[in-house]
């Protein structure tokens, strides 16, 4: 049993069994809600419906066994669907062998990547990108989505190789649209916009608690899709009025089928797995750190990459389709009253009962209840309220994620992320280039120095304090000679200048020779230049560079040890 112990998850080896019973009917509750949601996904990937069910078998498994989340839910998301479509359908016809295949091996590629991540300890890339150009990643891909769904909501078949050739061919052909599709697919938008949107309050209205009331609501999708097949069996839609179904849904389980990519595949889709890699990173990571600080838990970053990239792996050999933490699976799990991975587990063992004996239950489901699921939950994917707070808070942070959804939506989803990791660095490099530079004075009474602009503060006739508020490299330093300058001819006949370091924390070769040069400068100007408050690190490194034994003037513990000093007449 200690043998057995060292190689089974932390959470499985001390296993709570009071526990057991929250986790065997959440994975059970869990397995019937994400059914609907699986095949639609896989349809929304090019590929065939079934295969969103076999992808929530055994790379669930994986993530339950090697990753760190409690809750989290993995299986077949939207993103990952779309971004599949979007990379393979250029290369093959979706549904196709070759397609098929594909997909097997951006979901190896993007597995791999993964899993080196997570080995290689760096969960940290999930930082480069920044939130608002996830959002307007998400965003701009969720739009898509709704305009590829559009064709199975109105039942007709718009051609364009871009979103936007595909929105003026829908319009140019609305007129045929497909009157019994159209009729199923909004009374489907129409339930599940009052689900999410007006249930709740009117259970709350009855007298059922919020849990519960949330709950409920999340059975709705499975609620729609019941009764529109139903709808179209009773009537039998499919055969008399030429209602689209989901069509043969391929029963029993299938075994691995192990490949090796060949080398056209892979100079076709390392880029896009990379691509994918980076998002399935920073939303799987996120996912399982908002989920975690809901629970008073904790995650590892590399723990959830090893997790992810080993699902992903798993799912090339056994599904073919890419995974990844899912929102609304995850959210699903958490309502069912999931308490650890083995409601996951549960999960997907009872999906392996769906696959054998009940995956024709399924064939008779109308694309258009499928496509409205689909669409409501894309919809809740656009993330307006994050444009809102960004344009208010930092209009820099609005354009980029403006710039990051356009991207998606005008040039497509790789060049989308490519323009927002542009645009994330352009703004990061125009912050540091442009540093907050203050000229300081000591509030009356007190030892705190503030900008003199701010408030009323002492300062000293022809002493100059000027506070850096950036670290200090050869991409500002323009800027910060320049500002210093300026300051020092608007005072007029200057004597001291100080420098308080207290906001700078690095300063790189350039910048220690700059300002060696400047101290030079000044010197020869009758100008002594002062140094405050230097962090320890950056104190270190100056000690061993010339401008440290050549300065003019001092270095002083604080501003206002410096002001003391120097408010003394010169002798």
């Amino acid at each position: 049993m200690t043998l057995l112990r060292r190689f089974l998850p932390g959470w499985l080896a001390a296993y709570p069994r009071q526990k057991l019973g929250a986790d065997l009917a959440a994975g059970l509750i869990v397995t019937v809600l994400v059914i609907p949601q699986s095949l639609a996904y896989a349809l929304l990937a090019g590929l065939p419906p079934q295969m969103g069910l076999y992808v929530s078998i055994f790379p669930v498994i994986a993530y339950a066994l090697l990753g760190s989340s409690m809750v989290q839910a993995v299986g077949p998301v939207a993103i990952t669907a779309i971004m599949t479509y979007a990379v393979l359908s250029p290369l093959a016809a979706p549904g196709s062998a070759e397609y098929i295949l594909l997909a097997a091996v951006l979901s190896l590629f993007s597995g791999l990547m993964l899993l080196a991540c997570g080995v290689l300890r760096l969960g940290f890339l999930s930082q480069l990108l920044s939130r608002p150009v996830i959002s307007g990643f998400i965003s701009g891909s969720a739009v898509l989505i709704i305009i590829s769904q559009m064709k199975y909501l109105l039942g007709i078949a718009p051609q364009g190789r871009s979103s936007a050739e595909l929105v003026v061919d829908l319009l140019g052909k609305l007129a045929d649209s497909h009157g019994p599709t159209v009729l199923i697919g909004l009374l489907a938008l129409a339930a599940l916009a009052f689900a999410r949107h007006g249930l709740g309050g009117l259970l709350g209205r009855l007298g059922l608690g919020a849990p519960r009331a949330a709950f409920i609501g999340r059975l709705m999708p499975l609620v729609v899709v019941l009764f529109g097949t139903l709808a179209v069996v009773w009537l039998d839609l499919d055969r008399t009025r030429g209602v689209a179904v989901v069509g043969a849904v391929v029963a029993g389980i299938p075994g691995f089928e192990f490949f090796l990519p060949g080398y056209e595949s892979i100079k076709l889709l390392i880029v896009p797995a990379f691509v994918m890699t980076l998002i399935g990173m920073v939303q799987g990571i996120t996912m399982a750190q908002a989920l975690a600080i809901k629970r008073r838990e904790r995650v590892d970053a590399n723990a959830e990459l090893v997790g992810l990239g080993a699902a992903n792996v798993v799912a090339a050999f056994y599904g073919g389709m890419p995974v990844g933490g899912g929102l609304s699976r995850s959210a699903i799990n958490v309502a069912a009253g999931a308490q650890t991975p083995l409601a996951s587990l549960v999960s997907a063992l009872a999906m392996i009962g769906v696959l054998a004996g009940a995956a024709h239950w399924f064939e008779r489901l109308p694309l258009a209840v499928l496509a409205a699921s689909i669409m409501m939950a894309a919809w809740s994917m656009i993330d307006v309220q994050a444009l809102r707070q960004a344009w208010a808070y930092d209009r820099a942070d609005a354009m980029a994620l403006l710039g990051t959804a356009g991207g998606v939506l005008l040039l497509g989803l790789e060049t989308g992320i490519g323009l927002g990791i542009v645009l994330s660095m352009a703004t990061l490099l125009y912050r540091v280039s442009t540093p907050h530079i203050a000229v300081v004075g000591r509030l009356p009474g007190s030892e705190h120095f503030r900008n003199v602009e701010r408030y009323a503060v002492e300062t000293i006739p022809g002493v100059l304090f000027v506070r850096i508020d950036e670290r200090l490299f050869f991409g500002n330093l323009g800027a910060v000679e320049m500002r210093i300058n300026q300051e020092l001819e608007r005072i007029g006949e200057a004597r001291d200048l100080v420098l308080v370091m207290s906001a700078v924390n690095l300063m790189d070769t350039t910048a220690v020779e700059v300002f060696a040069e400047l101290n030079q400068d000044l010197a020869e100007r009758g100008i002594r230049l002062h140094l405050a408050e230097v962090r320890g690190p950056v104190q270190d490194r100056l000690q061993r560079s010339a401008l440290w034994s050549s300065l003019s003037g001092q270095v002083f513990l604080s501003a206002n040890a410096a002001f003391e000093q120097l408010r003394q007449p010169p002798v």
